[in-house]
């Protein structure tokens, strides 16, 4: 969407309050021996507190408030209470709402607990490689290039992306134009970023594989492989100089 009013500009900064907020107290959250359903819940409360909605139940009825992945799963992951989280896991959520009328979308991956599995470097390039791209958007600059920054940050420290997941534009519903914002360099993708408008920049770095498949339940997506994913996503709005970072306040 484009800001074409203060109104505007704050609906957008109070839903992403909200949906920064939901996810960062989800992370601290998050415990060994706790169910993904049981955290979803207290999600739930989050944004209950704000008087917003969960994004995807309301536009997708999602069978869950917030989308929560583990391990292998790379994103969408249903919560459940078949999945317990470990020591070790690599746990990303996911978190987008509605309030008043505006969307705002962010997420975040991390390892819970002691890294037994060796995945924090898989973290840290994600965070880094999305403050880079965050670093280079303006109104002007080509979607393409920005992929190429996320891209080339993933190949330096040994891992890949993956490109049948993007970011995509968001305010006025979950997913508005531009429609992708890949993660990889598309010579095809002529679009450029507007000023004053809001997306959702994501990130999808893997240790295998550079596609996902849906896992048999309608919605978890899969790596390839048996690779992991780490996924970080901050809704900003765009300007002639350094984003606005909206979901800021989830510390990430």
């Amino acid at each position: 969407m484009s800001i074409e009013s203060e109104a505007d500009l704050i609906g957008m900064q109070n839903v992403s309050e909200a949906v920064a907020t939901t996810l960062k107290q989800m992370r601290e959250h998050a415990k060994p021996g706790m169910t993904t359903k049981e955290l979803d819940d207290f999600g739930y409360g989050i944004l209950q507190s704000f008087g917003a909605k969960s994004a995807p139940k309301v536009t997708y009825n999602f069978p869950g408030y917030t989308c929560i992945s583990v391990n292998n799963e790379a994103a969408h992951g249903i919560p459940s209470t078949d999945t317990v989280l470990q020591d070790g896991d690599l746990v990303n959520i996911d978190v987008s709402a509605e309030l008043n009328g505006y969307f705002a979308d962010n997420g975040g991956s991390f390892v819970l607990g002691e890294d037994i599995n060796g995945l924090n470097k898989l973290v840290e390039t994600s965070v880094a490689a999305l403050y880079k791209a965050l670093s280079g958007i303006k109104g002007g600059v080509r979607i393409s290039d920005i992929g190429r920054v996320i891209e080339t940050e993933a190949k330096k420290n040994g891992f890949k992306v993956i490109k049948n997941l993007v970011g995509h534009g968001v305010g006025r519903s979950l997913h508005e134009p531009p429609h992708e914002i890949p993660c990889f360099y598309d010579k095809y993708n002529t679009q450029r970023f507007k000023k004053n408008t809001v997306v959702a920049v994501e990130t999808f770095i893997s240790t295998k594989g550079s596609y996902t498949h849906e896992k048999g339940d309608g919605w978890t997506l899969l790596t390839e492989k048996g690779g992991f994913v780490a996924q970080h996503e901050h809704t900003i709005l765009i300007t002639d100089g350094e984003p606005i970072i909206l979901t800021k306040a989830n510390g990430i």
